[in-house]
């Protein structure tokens, strides 16, 4: 038998017998998770011996930018040759498939950066959009004296103008400062569906060729939408699991760290040295204008010329830096 049919049994057994220990549990996970030396194309399900445990490996690991057409060589070997992090690679995946990370795995921050940008280009610019068009192609064919097909597709406009607003704060924060709000944005799918299920009108001669591309139609918008329910669900695991716990330890982030200047090369105003201090406790840019009584816009100026004058970028490097020059005590009990 080989090693991967092994580990095909194996985590059908744990997912089966449920009375497993938590420590045992974990350490059989542990063996079936995938490590460097695997090869890549057992991994994208292109081997000979089984195929992907998850098709939705491909996409998370194209969201990583890496290449197809990689021969038998290793996963380490290919993110080495095209400059992936492939313990941040490896994290994100065996989280997917197993819903658990590694002990003591170090993280690189910008490379898992990377992948969630990514997932939001690829939700926002593809995804939803195709979800859209998908819907109407279904209204087009419906029954022009009713309004609900319209009002559907409004429901719809509202949940992506939620999840864009999510995306944007993320993106605006730099995952340091992860929205709250994943739950709503969860219930505004399970309506969506619901909707579409129970309430889509049937008014068309259901033996007509017109009604059954609208029923088709129908059940591929569905269809996508429970993908991407899946997606972002696993999308926000992997910022609070992986992200966060990796932004909290301050220890893998080298770019920022190495970034930080032995002395202030200009010094800041009191004014930036107060906005800092917002930035540092998790403030968006209108809570902080909202505390210093100032435009949004005059924040964000001050928040340009902090990162200028200091050449550091995200709010974890910033942190760092307020604390190695006293602007805040490390004992600080609101810092994110």
């Amino acid at each position: 038998m080989s090693t991967i049919v092994a580990k095909k049994i194996i985590f059908a057994c744990i997912n089966t017998f449920f009375f497993v220990p938590l420590q045992v549990h974990y350490a059989i996970l542990c063996l079936i998770m995938y490590k460097p030396s695997d090869k890549m194309s057992e991994l994208m399900g292109a081997s000979d011996k089984r195929s992907s445990q998850e098709p939705q490996v491909l996409q998370l690991i194209n969201r990583f930018g890496l290449p197809l057409g990689i021969g038998e060589k290793s996963i380490e070997t290919i993110c080495n040759e095209n400059d992936v992090d492939c313990a941040t690679l490896l994290a994100v995946i065996n989280y997917a498939l197993t819903g658990q990370v590694e002990n003591n795995i170090k993280i690189h921050v910008p490379t898992l950066r990377k992948y969630l940008e990514n997932a939001h280009t690829y939700f926002m610019g593809f995804q939803l959009p195709r979800i859209r068009q998908t819907l109407l192609e279904a209204i087009n064919l419906a029954d022009s004296n009713t309004k609900i097909p319209l009002l559907i597709i409004q429901f719809f406009d509202e949940y992506v103008s939620e999840i864009r607003t999510h995306i944007q704060h993320e993106n605006e924060c730099c995952f340091e400062q992860h929205p709250t709000d994943d739950k709503h944005i969860a219930q505004k799918a399970h309506e969506l569906k619901k909707l579409i299920v129970k309430y889509y009108p049937n008014n068309l001669n259901s033996n007509s060729l017109q009604a059954n591309e609208q029923t088709r139609l129908l059940y591929a918008a569905l269809h996508e939408l429970y993908n991407f329910e899946k997606e972002l669900a696993l999308h926000c695991d992997i910022e609070d699991n992986i992200m966060l716990p990796a932004i909290v330890s301050r220890t893998n982030d080298d770019t920022d760290i190495d970034s930080l200047p032995n002395e202030l090369s200009e010094e800041l105003s009191s004014r930036e040295i107060e906005v800092l201090t917002h930035i540092v406790k998790g403030l968006s840019n209108k809570e902080i204008a909202d505390v210093l009584c100032l435009s949004t816009h005059t924040v964000i100026s001050h928040r340009k010329n902090i990162i200028k004058k200091l050449n550091i970028h995200s709010t974890a490097g910033l942190t760092i830096y307020a604390i190695v020059h006293g602007i805040i005590p490390l004992s600080e009990d609101n810092l994110i």
